[in-house]
Order: structure tokens, then sequence, then C-alpha cells
């Protein structure tokens, strides 16, 4: 299973929470998109797009579609997101990448919210 890590930067944070579908909300019919450069990475609908903000994981959502086209490119989801971290500070940066830690090391994280 491919799935990929983006950065939300800091002075964007809570306009990106206002946004879309929050954990535990039911998906809105709206579909929600993060822009980002470079290439597209090798993921498929169903694999995670996870969200790092103010150095932490703050969860993840599956993804839906990746969407390319003249004016950019964007991962799309649906709803569905998920909050959790791990125990590792996450410096942000540009562009995404692949998920580096297992998947057993996530737990709850249930002050998602707070920078």
């Amino acid at each position: 299973m491919t799935d990929v890590v983006v950065t939300v930067p800091k002075g964007l944070w809570q306009e990106w929470i206002e946004e879309g579908d929050l954990p535990g909300d039911p998906w809105s019919n709206q579909d929600s998109y993060y822009s980002f450069g470079g290439t597209v990475p090798v993921i498929r609908p169903g694999e995670r797009v996870y969200i790092v903000a103010h150095n932490k994981l703050r969860g993840y959502a599956p993804l839906s579609e990746v969407v390319v086209s003249l004016y950019g490119r964007a991962f799309v989801r649906q709803g569905g997101a998920v909050a959790v971290t791990i125990d590792e500070p996450i410096r942000g940066f540009r562009g995404w990448r692949y998920r580096w830690w297992h998947r057993d090391n996530e737990q709850p994280f249930p002050d998602w919210r707070v920078p």
C-alpha cells in the first residue's frame, strides 16, 4: 500500500481546517482538494494522504483521485478523515513524500486542531 504525506503551512492552518470535512464529520458531498507541485506519486484511490502541520502528523484521509490538469495537480478526498499522530516531530516540506513510518505506530490524536 502506498500512502503520501503533505504539509499544510503554519500560516494556512486555520483556513485549511475551515475548508473541508473534519475527522468524525459526515461527508458534505463536496470534494476537498490539496494542490501540490512536482511529480505525481504512485498512489491509488483508497490509499491515504497524511497531513502534517506545526511539525506534527495530524491525520489522514482516504484518496478518492488525483487530478492532473493544465492548472496543476491535486489530491482529492471525499470525507473519511481520521485524526492520528506519531511520537516523532515532522518538519514541514514542499510537495509530497511517501509515508516512512509503520501504520502500527499511529495513535489517536484528539487534540489535532491545536497548533
